[in-house]
């Protein structure tokens, strides 16, 4: 068949393998894409439909200004996404465009190249010539090896045959992922203009809140610091009541230790523990729907940027109506009354502690055992501003803990 002939094929089925390869990264990394952008899509329906829905004549200009700020958020990063889903569309495209173009290319070679030997095939079809081929060997080593060149020969043609198949197909493949791309190419486009004739009109609507904000700032400075000074209130308490819990436990388990900021744990509750700790991230959210209101850590304030706050736990709206569940089995080790707000329920989970308040009823009471999803109590819907809030708090011993790295997807 030839050295040459020989090197062409394998290097022409090498130079197939690539782009494919390159395809399937890209694939999955649309995916991706993909799905963060309908997980930012259900976020805002979500935002619109448990924060805005119905309230535009309720609830504080605070309120709403926290709200919409958060909306804001989210549609910022739903262009940021979509943008790249773009700029992911048109790297795939040019190569689509490169790759089509290298096809045609090969095929041309692979149709000139399987045309000449049909043509030499042709002016040697006789039977005769074959064997005239194989007799006028010098010896049985010649002939063997001249067999041995006429079986390859057929088999190069019909590979190159298969070849020009392979290749027509995949031109083809190519041409419809080509028009799909640019179809998805447009319709992102369009969505992202749409997202951001939104985001331009919320942003308005922030200044027009603001206006208004900042024409009666003292009473707006009053209701911010009383919601900081509630937070407060809520969080000396929940860790008031976990030094207690700690502190009574270890008297049980026969502790002589003073140390109220670490449980003393028995075998089995070693063993809750751990299971605990190994559902990290996959542990389940504290209602059966809803979304993040409020995240852990510091953030700015809606109105006063300048101002920092601290939220020791999250908040997560959801529907009126809505019960707090147990995210993990475990034993409830207090029941929380804060005067002038509402209740709450404190779950033990070996030396972890799972915090559900804001409840207006509970289903539970202290000493009980608990198990995953079971229902705590009916979460309070404040009747002035139309919202149903939980705050979920985590703690290991009396260390706090950001629950959003232990609930899935929070």
């Amino acid at each position: 068949m030839g050295l040459r002939n020989t090197y062409y094929i394998g290097l022409l089925l090498v130079s197939m393998m690539v782009p494919v390869s390159s395809a399937w990264a890209q694939t999955d990394e649309q995916k991706a894409l993909e799905a963060k952008r309908e997980q930012l899509q259900k976020e805002i329906a979500e935002i619109n439909r448990l924060l805005f829905a119905e309230r535009k004549e309720k609830g504080s200009i605070l309120d709403q200004m926290e709200v919409l700020d958060q909306r804001i958020n989210v549609r910022q990063q739903l262009i940021r996404v979509t943008n790249q889903q773009s700029n992911l569309l048109n790297r795939q495209i040019n190569a689509n465009i490169r790759n089509i173009s290298q096809l045609r290319e090969d095929l041309e070679l692979l149709k000139e190249e399987y045309a000449r030997m049909i043509r030499k095939s042709y002016q040697n079809r006789a039977q005769q010539s074959r064997l005239m081929f194989l007799l006028s060997s010098e010896n049985f080593f010649q002939a063997f090896k001249r067999l041995q060149y006429m079986k390859q020969y057929t088999e190069y043609r019909k590979e190159q045959g298969r070849q020009i198949v392979l290749k027509t197909e995949e031109l083809t493949q190519l041409n419809r992922d080509l028009t799909a791309q640019r179809k998805a190419k447009d319709q992102l486009v369009a969505e992202n203009m749409k997202a951001k004739d939104e985001l331009l009109k919320e942003v308005q609507d922030q200044k027009e809140l603001l206006k208004s904000i900042r024409q009666n700032e003292s009473r707006y400075a009053t209701a911010i610091e009383n919601k900081r000074r509630e937070a407060r209130r809520i969080d000396e308490q929940i860790e008031r009541l976990i030094r207690s819990a700690i502190a009574a436990s270890n008297k049980d388990a026969g502790s002589r230790s003073t140390d109220n900021s670490k449980f003393v744990l028995t075998p089995e509750a070693t063993l809750v523990a751990n299971n605990f700790s190994a559902n990290k991230g996959k542990l389940i959210w504290p209602v059966e729907k809803g979304i993040k209101r409020q995240g852990f850590g510091v953030y700015r304030d809606a109105v006063y940027p300048g101002i920092k706050h601290q939220s020791n736990g999250v908040i997560i709206a959801t529907d009126e109506g809505a019960r707090a569940r147990a995210v993990f089995e475990g034993e409830v080790i207090a029941i929380l009354a804060v005067p002038g707000g509402n209740k709450g329920v404190q779950i033990k989970h070996g030396n972890y502690i799972s915090t559900y308040y804001n409840l207006s009823s509970l289903y539970v009471k202290k000493g009980d055992k608990v198990g995953v999803k079971e229902e705590l109590g009916e979460i309070y819907t404040n009747r002035f501003n139309g919202l149903t809030q939980l705050k979920f708090y985590l703690y290991k011993d009396a260390t706090r803990l950001n629950p959003e790295e232990w609930i899935y997807r929070l």
